[in-house]
């Protein structure tokens, strides 16, 4: 594994964890995009498997890990899908098998829509979005994300060391031992006066002022073309109810359902041997 830092034609410099693999001759990438919070690492254990048969590009999304953050603006879904354009039109290989888990699974879904001929696969880890919030549009909303903005980077509490960041991790996965808890912390971590704080952009943890909208999302769910895989955490706490997901799932022309045992929403830290399997089936 080694990182590099990739400028964008969006005006970022993302960092972008890269396995080599084999010079395959069906010339595959597997892109892996992480979920809210979250950073490239977080695959590692996955993209160890996946390496031996092919291409593996994992970046840090804007305001995640070592990427940019942005100056001004705010961080919309559609900007990420550019990013994440951009990425694969620089650095991946002929055949592309796209990765997304839990928001990294949204932009990923709006990514295949919007460029179907690009994939030869995509699986989503929980990441069919969020409950539909569309009527939740509207001045209220904006008046909130204005007053949230104003003071999400204003007060920013360190953790006084990075056992308090293992503990906040362990807290919120309690399937996390000790030894991968620390190296996430360590990676997912930077100093800071009187302890350590996350990477990612506290901007992130507003709303922000236009809603998830289902019926948007649906139709770039229609336009996928490639073979899909929709997983489950068999023990997640984090997805929305099975009716729902099963009418979600109806969209997709070509889709495999699987529940991964032993697994709660961070399916890619529980079962990362089984998520590899289920990524190379894509692709036989």
């Amino acid at each position: 594994m080694h990182a590099r830092k990739l400028p964008l034609a969006t005006g970022l410099t993302y960092n972008v964890l890269e396995w080599d693999g084999p010079a395959t001759p069906g010339d595959l990438t597997f892109v892996l995009v992480h979920g809210f919070g979250d950073l490239a690492y977080a695959w590692s254990e996955v993209a160890e498997r996946l390496a031996p048969h092919g291409h593996v590009l994992a970046p840090d999304l804007r305001g995640h890990g070592d990427s940019d953050w942005i100056s001004g603006g705010y961080y919309y879904f559609m900007d990420y899908v550019a990013d994440l354009d951009d990425v694969i039109g620089q650095l991946a290989r002929r055949r592309v098998v796209l990765v997304g888990h839990s928001m990294g699974g949204s932009v990923s879904a709006y990514y295949a829509g919007t460029r179907p001929e690009r994939l030869t696969g995509l699986a989503l880890l929980e990441g069919l979005g969020p409950p539909d919030m569309g009527a939740f549009d509207g001045p209220s909303r904006t008046a909130m994300w204005i007053d949230a903005w104003r003071a999400a980077r204003g007060k920013v509490r360190p953790m006084p060391s990075l056992d308090e960041a293992v503990h906040r991790l362990k807290q919120h996965d309690d399937r996390l031992d000790d030894a991968r808890a620390r190296q996430l912390a360590e990676v997912g971590t930077r100093p800071a006066e009187g302890g350590v704080v996350w990477k990612h952009d506290p901007l992130h943890k507003t709303f922000g002022p236009y809603a998830f909208r289902l019926e948007v999302a649906i139709r770039y769910w229609q336009r996928i073309a490639c073979p899909v895989v929709i997983a489950d955490g068999a023990d997640s706490q984090l997805n929305l109810p099975a009716d729902e997901r099963a009418r979600r799932r109806a969209h997709f022309a070509n889709h495999r359902h699987v529940v991964v045992e032993g697994s709660g929403h961070a399916i890619p830290r529980h079962q990362p041997a089984r998520v590899a399997e289920l990524i190379r089936e894509l692709v036989g």
